[in-house]
């Protein structure tokens, strides 16, 4: 499959209500968590996960509201591989969990205690209700990439011979690579006729990278959090991963999400957790659509596909040219001078380009102090 085509095919589980209640600056109202929803919803969120109802009774109020908004995303939870959470989850209506168990032989002496073929033997009566219930089930080894090869297959082919919906990758400390994440991937499709998703931590700065891996192998589902927010420094953000699948399919990305609503569900996350946008965030930081050094400048008047991969139009955003640094060249400024009606000639320009250089090296110039500079040339 190419990646434009896996690109179109994967769908997006949003974990801001779930992964991002872990976030460390976390506190969701009831009031934000339905808001949220409503937002992601119109984004055109595939999936909404939500906290289990088994984590406490306002989680299990909570989940229930939103399932009665009746959104188009399918509103799921996530919870222990365990027959009371199960029944926790159905009695709110949602229509799918996801269980998990710790695979790693980390997890599985510090956490639970059971061997392999005791997770084997526990999976069954929580999948099998779940399924008896009619909900999509996923089910997660936790800690995947720290789990022996032999488990996590052994592991995955009995979920798969329950007839779980999908089994999920989890790179639940962000230890994998972009390469293992593709091989891996490609190894659990050997074995389960079922859907694959994958959840990535971004402790390593891989978050992105190993979900595009996880899908070009053959993932169909991948976890997102709005602005990454999750356990300790969060997990794949969905604005990079919008980003990652629109430079692979444009048009099919467009049609799919409403990218233009991208900034303000960032901006309504960041305010209910108390943070801000970053000015390097993906698409929609302060700086992604700005553009200084002279060479750049001069080329973005002339296609502004020189230096950008992404349109900043196709997300409702626009472009700075920054005309008034020591950076700046002679094609910027006469790009700036033919906005305001002005145009020189190539000596003009030249001597007007370096008397701006000049007053740069004191700090960087306004654009109302351009424009002054241009007309006071013109009329001096």
């Amino acid at each position: 499959m190419s990646d434009a085509m896996a690109a179109r095919a994967v769908r997006i589980v949003d974990s801001t209500l779930r992964e991002g209640e872990q976030f460390a600056k976390s506190n969701f109202r009831t009031q934000d968590k339905l808001e949220i929803a409503r937002a992601l919803d119109g984004f055109g969120i595939d999936y909404i996960e939500l906290t289990s109802p088994a984590a406490s009774p306002q989680s299990q109020r909570d989940l229930a509201q939103i399932v009665k908004l009746g959104l188009g995303a399918r509103v799921i939870t996530h919870s222990r591989c365990a027959v009371d959470d199960v029944r926790a989850a159905i009695d709110t209506g949602v229509r799918g969990i996801g269980l998990l168990f710790g695979t790693s032989r980390i997890l599985r002496e510090s956490s639970h205690g059971k061997s392999i073929q005791q997770i084997i033997d526990a999976m069954g009566p929580p999948i099998e209700l779940a399924r008896r219930a009619g909900l999509e089930v996923r089910f997660s080894a936790e800690d995947s990439f720290r789990t022996e090869e032999s488990d996590l297959l052994a592991t995955y082919r009995a979920a798969s011979s329950l007839g779980v919906h999908r089994v999920g990758l989890a790179d639940t400390v962000g230890i994998a690579t972009p390469r293992q994440v593709f091989a891996a991937v490609r190894e659990v499709r050997r074995v389960v006729k079922c859907d694959i998703g994958f959840h990535g931590h971004n402790d390593t700065g891989c978050a992105i990278a190993n979900a595009h891996e996880a899908v070009a192998a053959g993932a169909t589902h991948v976890d997102v959090s709005i602005l990454g927010i999750g356990e300790r420094v969060g997990i794949t953000p969905l604005g990079g991963f919008i980003a990652r699948l629109y430079s692979l399919d444009p048009q099919g990305v467009a049609q799919r999400y409403h990218l233009g609503q991208l900034r303000e569900l960032e901006r309504l996350v960041g305010k209910v957790v108390g943070i801000d946008i970053p000015f390097n965030n993906f698409l929609t930081g302060e700086t992604a659509y700005s553009h200084k050094a002279g060479m750049h400048l001069k080329a973005m008047t002339v296609n502004p596909g020189s230096y950008e991969i992404i349109p900043p139009e196709a997300f409702g955003l626009s472009r700075r040219l920054i005309v008034g640094s020591r950076l700046t060249g002679k094609h910027a400024i006469g790009y700036r001078a033919r906005e305001i009606g002005i145009t020189f000639g190539e000596a003009e320009l030249k001597a007007i380009t370096l008397r701006i250089k000049e007053m740069a090296d004191k700090g960087s110039l306004s654009e109302e102090q351009i424009d002054r500079v241009l007309r006071e040339w013109v009329t001096a």
